[in-house]
C-alpha cells in the first residue's frame, strides 16, 4: 500500500478521518494490528536495508555527521529490533479508557474522568528511521493516527518502513491513511504540519536543538517539547573509583550519538586527585577525547583544554568535557547554568549528597549511581518512546503510551437542571 500522491494537507485530512476508526479499536484489536505491523517490517527487512544503504550513501556524500550516520543506519539486526519494539508496545496495557477520577455531585450527577486518544499525532524528526516505527506503533496503540515528517536524510528508508506498515493496516482491514508521511514535500511539508492546527492535535519534534527550537517557535499546533541532551555526571567526594570509571565510560562511550549520552563530568575537588586520572584514562582507552579545565589537565595527560563552549556542548561524539568543582553546590550551580534539563546523575556513597542532588536538580530524569544511558522509553518499560520531554507541562522525561492520551469528563445524569 503506497502513499497516494496528493497534497500535504490532503494527507493530514485523511489521517484525521482515519483517526476516528483507530479511536474505536479495542485493546485486543490494536494489539493484533501491531503484531501484523511487526511481521510486515520483518518481511520487508531486505527492502528496508537496501533503501537505507541508498540513504547512507547520500548522507556520506553530503557530509552528514558521524553521529547522524549512526542514527540513520539500519542493518538486519536493527530492523529486527524495530519489529521487536512494536511487539513490546503491543504487549503494554491499553492506556485508553483508564478511569482517572470518579465522583458523584450532591445533585446526583455522576462524573468520570477517562483517558482518550489525542486524535492525530504529528512528529518532525531527522535521520532517525527508528522514530518512524516507534511513534507509529505508540500512536496506534494509544488510539491515534500519525503524520510523520522524517527528513530527507532518511527519506528512502522511511518510505520503505511506512509502506510496510500501511500494507499491514490494509491486510487487517484498517484504513492505511492512519499512517501518513510528508517526507516528499520537504521543508514545505514540515511547515504545513506545523500550521495544521485543527487537523493535527499534538506535534512532537525529535532531533537537533535547532530543529526543536524551530518547531517550538513556529508551530501553531500544540507541541510537546523534547530536548537536546547536555547531560551531566557528577562524581561526589565519596564516589568509588571503580563505580565512577565504569558509569562514566558507559554513559559516554556505549553509544555517544544519542541524547542520553553524558557530555560533561563534574568532579568534587576533594576527590579530584583520586578520580580524575583513572577516569580520564578509562575514557581515553574507550576512544574518548577529554576536554578539561586547568585542574583536570594538570592531573591527567592527553587532555584538550576546555573553553566556555565545551560546557554547553552536546557533542554527540566521542568527546566529553570535564571540570573540577569545589563541592556539591557548585556542581548543581554548573548544571543549572548549562544543562538542557534532560538527565543528570550523581555518583556517591554519601546519602545526604545523594538525596540533595535528587531533590534539587531540576531535570526530567535525575539519577544516583547509574548510567545516564538508562533514560530511554524501552529501558523504562514503555516498549518504545515518543521522545524525552524536557518541558514541564503534560509530559516530562521518556514519553510512552500514556503521554499520547488526553482526558475527557463523562457526565451521567437523570434529568438534572442547574438552578
Amino acid at each position: 500500500m503506497t502513499v497516494a500522491t496528493t497534497t500535504a494537507r490532503e494527507r493530514m485530512l485523511r489521517a484525521k478521518d482515519a483517526s476516528r476508526q483507530i479511536a474505536r479499536l479495542d485493546d485486543a484489536r490494536k494489539s493484533e494490528i501491531l503484531h501484523a505491523i511487526a511481521h510486515a517490517i520483518e518481511a520487508a527487512a531486505a527492502d528496508v536495508v537496501a533503501a537505507n544503504a541508498d540513504d547512507l550513501e547520500r548522507g556520506r556524500t553530503s557530509g552528514l555527521s558521524t553521529s547522524l550516520l549512526d542514527r540513520l543506519t539500519l542493518d538486519g539486526d536493527r530492523v529486527a529490533a524495530l519489529a521487536a519494539a512494536v511487539r513490546d508496545v503491543a504487549a503494554l496495557p491499553d492506556p485508553v479508557g483508564r478511569v482517572l477520577e470518579e465522583r458523584t455531585l450532591d445533585n446526583g450527577l455522576q462524573l468520570t474522568k477517562v483517558a482518550v486518544p489525542f486524535g492525530v499525532v504529528g512528529s518532525i524528526y531527522e535521520a532517525r528511521p527508528n522514530v518512524t516505527v516507534d511513534i507509529a506503533a505508540l500512536a496506534l496503540r494509544s488510539g491515534n493516527a500519525v503524520v510523520l515528517r522524517g527528513g530527507t536524510a532518511a527519506e528512502r528508508t522511511n518510505a520503505a518502513l511506512v509502506r510496510a506498515m500501511r500494507d499491514a493496516l490494509s491486510t487487517q482491514g484498517i484504513d492505511p491513511e492512519a499512517i501518513q508521511t510528508l517526507d516528499e514535500f520537504g521543508r514545505d511539508g514540515a511547515r504545513e504540519l506545523m500550521q495544521a492546527r485543527g487537523l493535527v492535535d499534538v506535534l512532537v519534534p525529535r532531533g537537533s536543538a535547532q530543529l526543536i527550537e524551530t518547531v517550538v517557535t513556529e508551530s501553531i499546533v500544540p507541541v510537546i517539547e523534547t530536548g537536546a541532551g547536555v547531560v551531566h555526571v557528577y562524581l561526589d567526594a565519596s564516589a568509588p573509583v571503580d563505580r565512577a570509571r565504569e558509569i562514566v565510560v558507559n554513559a559516554k562511550a556505549q553509544r555517544p550519538s544519542v541524547c542520553n549520552a553524558a557530555e560533561t563530568v563534574l568532579v568534587h575537588s576533594a576527590a579530584a586527585e583520586r578520580l580524575v586520572a583513572p577516569v580520564v584514562a578509562a575514557l581515553q582507552d574507550a576512544g574518548v577525547t577529554v576536554h578539561g579545565d586547568e585542574t583536570v589537565a594538570a592531573l591527567a595527560s592527553g587532555v584538550v583544554p576546555a573553553d566556555e563552549d565545551d560546557w554547553a556542548a552536546e557533542y554527540l561524539s566521542l568527546d566529553i568535557a570535564m571540570r573540577v568543582v569545589d563541592d556539591l553546590d557548585e556542581a548543581m550551580a554548573h548544571i543549572r547554568r548549562y544543562s538542557t534539563h534532560h538527565t543528570e546523575s550523581i555518583i556517591t556513597d554519601d546519602p545526604a549528597s545523594l538525596e540533595r542532588f535528587l531533590a534539587e536538580v531540576d531535570s526530567a530524569v535525575v539519577m544516583a549511581n547509574a548510567s545516564t544511558r538508562f533514560t530511554d522509553g524501552g529501558e523504562f518499560g514503555f516498549g518504545a518512546e515518543v521522545g524525552i520531554s524536557t518541558q514541564k507541562l503534560h509530559a516530562r522525561g521518556p514519553m510512552g503510551l500514556r503521554e499520547l492520551t488526553s482526558t475527557k469528563w463523562v457526565v451521567r445524569g437523570a434529568g438534572q437542571v442547574r438552578r
